[in-house]
């Protein structure tokens, strides 16, 4: 049976690095028969320019129908003066809020061939492999209320609604626990606990969730010093689990322990694991147009699509090794460059991808 795939490049960068991971997909779809459909829509910045929303109706719809979706990037100082409701970031929120796509999976996994490409010395982060479980719909991102009002006094003030729910807690709980039974049963759990009234109950919620996966060792840390031992000692984590908040600064940090953020996939699932699939880093505006923005984030982007909503694991293997192959091979865009190797464009670099396919 057929199964549906939504393109949404976005702005900046996003779409000279979805058309290399597209190319790769209709690759595997051709090579494994996994019969794919592809569609594309508009998001972000390219949405309001063409219908003056970032999320447009029509967008909406069709990601509701796909059974999964792979995002670029949005956003871009050409928006920044919108008011905030209508900036480009409200598209992705209201994709992951209409979807329900409430979990977060960033993969932090160093490439033997970039260790020298990481900030940190080599022996600090050789074999890295971490994932953070992020919740992605809750949280002050989306708590309510909000805005920003004129005090008596005549003073401007700005706020914004820390919430989480048992059950909004509960449910990326599982998602964490899960996946940390599928690797090596460690769960670190993020909060602020001793700050904020959230994560005391967060905390509480992931100790009575513990009960029900015995094989997984739970600890806690408080946000301040993950983000320490993340540049202290990073492989000491395997599975982190946290909120929207620090969940987005924190993974953000481990993407650089790996080189460049333009190494590191992500998706965005919900229940019923129809997921959005994105690279970790945003449009980068600077320098879109000029060929030289990391395609292999979005393509092994491509790959997690396949392992967790189209269920072809053999397809994501396949691009997952192939990647591994090019860099064998000593071929960098910019931002992973070093001595010795050969600086190769966007487009380069998805040839090399499909080639070694």
């Amino acid at each position: 049976m057929s199964k549906s795939v939504l393109l949404l490049p976005g702005d900046g960068i996003g779409p000279e690095i979805v058309a290399e991971a597209e190319k790769v997909l209709r690759k595997v779809n051709e090579q494994f028969g996994l019969e794919l459909t592809f569609d594309s829509a508009l998001v972000g910045g390219s949405a309001i320019d063409a219908t003056g929303v970032p999320l447009p109706e029509e967008t909406l719809s069709s990601a509701r129908a796909a059974d999964a979706i792979l995002l670029g990037a949005v956003g871009g100082p050409k928006w920044d003066d919108l008011e905030m409701a209508r900036r480009p970031e409200k598209g992705l929120l209201g994709l992951r809020s209409n979807l329900e796509l409430f979990a977060n999976l960033r993969p932090a996994i160093l490439y033997p061939q970039l260790a020298s490409a990481s900030s940190l010395k080599p022996e600090v982060v050789s074999g890295l492999d971490i994932v953070i479980v992020r919740e992605l719909t809750g949280g002050i991102y989306f708590g309510q209320p909000r805005g920003i009002r004129e005090l008596e006094n005549g003073e401007r003030q700005g706020y914004n609604t820390y919430v989480y729910s048992e059950s909004e807690i509960r449910r990326i709980g599982r998602v964490a626990f899960e996946t940390a039974q599928q690797r090596n049963k460690k769960l670190c759990s993020v909060d602020k606990h001793n700050v904020l009234e959230v994560t005391v109950l967060w905390r509480e919620i992931m100790d009575e969730l513990s009960k029900d996966y015995p094989d997984v060792e739970l600890s806690h840390m408080y946000v301040d010093n993950a983000a320490m031992q993340l540049v202290r000692a990073p492989k000491q984590f395997d599975v982190i689990v946290t909120g929207n908040m620090f969940g987005d600064i924190l993974s953000d940090e481990a993407a650089m322990l790996t080189g460049s953020i333009g190494m590191l996939p992500s998706a965005s699932m919900n229940a019923a694991k129809q997921g959005m699939y994105e690279p970790c880093h945003g449009s980068a505006p600077d320098i879109a147009g000029q060929g030289i923005a990391n395609p292999l984030a979005t393509i092994l982007s491509a790959a997690m699509m396949l392992r967790y909503s189209l269920d072809a694991e053999e397809a994501a293997k396949a691009i997952e090794a192939a990647v591994s192959k090019v860099l064998d091979q000593g071929l960098r865009t910019a931002d992973i460059m070093s001595e010795g190797n050969t600086r190769v464009s966007t487009a380069e670099m998805g040839e090399a991808v499909l080639a070694a396919l």
